[in-house]
């Protein structure tokens, strides 16, 4: 059984990122939730929150029933990444600005990038189809774990992080549109999706603002 278990994990790259993805984003949204003293029961809410939304939106868009529904190995999976995240905040004063978590947060875009482009692909939509729902899954969750934060959504800011996952399935798709098999499609959208957020935070990359743009042409 154990054999069969990893033979599926290891060999689905779905699989491998949900599972990647679930983990790493109920630790990120956890770990916020932490940061602002929310009882375990809210720690868990907005970990799972962040987890869960935009697979659940991902889901919805191709016309199926969300796999958070379905199956009870991802409500598992999420619980691990909030366990993850009550248990770096024993020794942690801000656990969501830590190096691990950053690098978590990283790769949990890309997983989930990866995934909604897999789904959007199997689902026979076009290619900005597959880039808008690889966009959506990766940034879904963290959008909704702002509002149950109160604050406005990181992503409208201008900060590099949902053009990673724009990106990222814009590989995808160029991969498969010149015959890569799926496993090599999903390493390149992974690969630069969080490479390109890693990067971005590494380097402070930033996306001009509409502000910036009026005082650059008013000089």
């Amino acid at each position: 059984m154990t054999g069969g278990l990893l033979a599926t994990l290891f060999g689905d790259p779905f699989a491998v990122m949900n599972t990647v993805g679930l983990v790493a984003f109920a630790l990120v949204g956890a770990s916020k939730a932490v940061r602002e003293e929310f009882d375990l029961f809210g720690v868990a809410v907005v970990g799972l929150a962040m987890a869960f939304a935009g697979g659940v939106t991902r889901d919805l868009l191709v016309s199926r029933v969300p796999l958070a529904l379905r199956s009870p190995v991802e409500v598992l999976l999420g619980l691990v990444g909030v366990a993850l995240a009550v248990g770096l905040s024993a020794w942690l004063a801000t656990p969501d600005e830590h190096p691990a978590t950053v690098v978590a947060d990283a790769v949990g875009l890309a997983a989930f990038a990866t995934t909604g482009a897999i789904v959007a692909t199997d689902a026979g939509v076009s290619a900005f189809g597959v880039v808008t729902v690889a966009t959506i899954n990766a940034v879904g969750g963290g959008a909704l774990a702002d509002i149950l934060l109160d604050r406005s959504p990181f992503i409208l800011f201008e900060d590099f992080y949902a053009s990673c996952a724009v990106l990222g399935g814009v590989a995808y798709w160029a991969a498969g549109a010149v015959g890569a098999p799926a496993g090599l499609a999903a390493a390149a959208c992974a690969a630069v999706t969080v490479g390109l957020r890693l990067v971005a935070v590494a380097r402070g990359w930033r996306l001009p603002t509409a502000k910036r743009f009026g005082d650059r042409f008013a000089d």
